[in-house]
């Protein structure tokens, strides 16, 4: 691994760090105000927002398909070598231990490298994880576009010999979105599938 490859990693996980201290911050103060007694005017931790992408079937949706129903969001890319896979294989055990209440919870996997995740690519991917588990891409401003909303932070790690083997360094948080859009919570990596499912069920029962 080269040197720049190293100060990149650093990089992301340094900003990692700071996002997941200020998000978890900002979740502590969201549910404060939802248990405090606090004006409804008050706004929710600002994560998330409206974006139209490409689902791996083809069809060009928004996030008003999803209303209704809880999101679970992951942001990566199909090449990537091991965390992608791992928080994909945990929402996925998340799904299945909620059994028949799952269908109110619909997980997405946003890529951040579009060039190379086409929607053949994404449907490939994803089947590999869970039957409910849905892809989407899009254009480079597209993704931009929601990344930033989310609070996502990517880059394309550079001097790699072949340009079309290269690495993407991206942050690693899965997001729970309300069934109306809002923010909920966010799962840092190493999270468990029964720690989500827990955090999801506390929501439904405060009835989110």
């Amino acid at each position: 691994m080269n040197r720049e490859r190293l100060i990149r990693m650093a990089l992301a996980s340094l900003v990692g760090l700071i996002m997941a201290a200020v998000i978890a911050w900002m979740t502590i103060r969201h549910d404060q105000r939802q248990t405090g007694g606090v004006a409804a005017s008050v706004a929710p931790a600002s994560i998330g927002g409206p974006f139209t992408l490409t689902a791996h079937d083809g069809r060009v949706v928004s996030d008003q398909d999803f209303q209704g129903k809880y999101r679970l969001v992951f942001f990566g890319y199909t090449f990537c070598p091991d965390i992608c896979p791992t928080e994909l294989q945990t929402i996925a055990q998340a799904m299945d231990l909620m059994g028949e209440s799952s269908g109110d919870v619909q997980p997405l996997f946003i890529t951040i490298d579009p060039a190379r995740d086409t929607a053949p690519v994404l449907a490939d991917y994803v089947k590999l994880f869970h039957p409910s588990v849905i892809g989407l891409t899009g254009t480079a401003e597209q993704i931009a576009a929601v990344a930033k909303e989310y609070r996502v932070y990517y880059a394309r790690s550079q001097g790699e010999p072949d340009p079309t083997q290269y690495l993407m360094d991206h942050s690693t948080f899965s997001y729970l979105m309300a069934p109306d859009g809002s923010f909920v919570t966010v799962f840092a990596k190493d999270t468990t599938p029964e720690q989500m499912v827990e955090a999801i069920s506390a929501h439904r029962a405060r009835g989110r």
